[in-house]
């Protein structure tokens, strides 16, 4: 059974960097074809794909997030870390880890496990 389990601030200030940690048990991340993904939904607005790494390391954006969004893992913790700059307002969602055979996609059902999720505020 694969678990997922973020972590992280509730609040953060405006033009900080949000921090946020996914813990996965039951997977080593580096099982071949799968990806880790993180995935937000602001109030009133869908599901929003923000970017993943894959098993071998190599980390995806999406355009509209690519020059403030940071991927990264720590395998001997079964980890993997988002970072988003510069935040505003704009920014406050629910915040999802999710493991898929794919990245990119809004669609819920294109990811197999997922975290309960993390509500993070952005305000001073």
């Amino acid at each position: 059974q694969v678990q997922l389990q973020e972590s992280g601030p509730g609040l953060v200030k405006p033009s900080q960097t949000l921090s946020l940690t996914c813990t996965v048990s039951g997977d080593s991340m580096t099982t071949r074809g799968f990806y880790w993904n993180w995935i937000r939904q602001p109030p009133g607005k869908g599901l929003e794909w923000m970017g993943a790494i894959g098993y071998s390391g190599k980390s995806y954006y999406s355009p509209s997030l690519n020059r403030r969004t940071s991927i990264s893992r720590d395998t001997a913790k079964t980890q993997f870390t988002l970072q988003l700059s510069s935040v505003t307002p704009e920014d406050t969602a629910v915040y999802w880890c999710a493991r898929g055979r794919q990245y990119g996609s809004n669609e819920r059902d294109e990811y197999d496990y997922w975290g309960q999720g993390i509500r993070v505020t952005v305000s001073s």
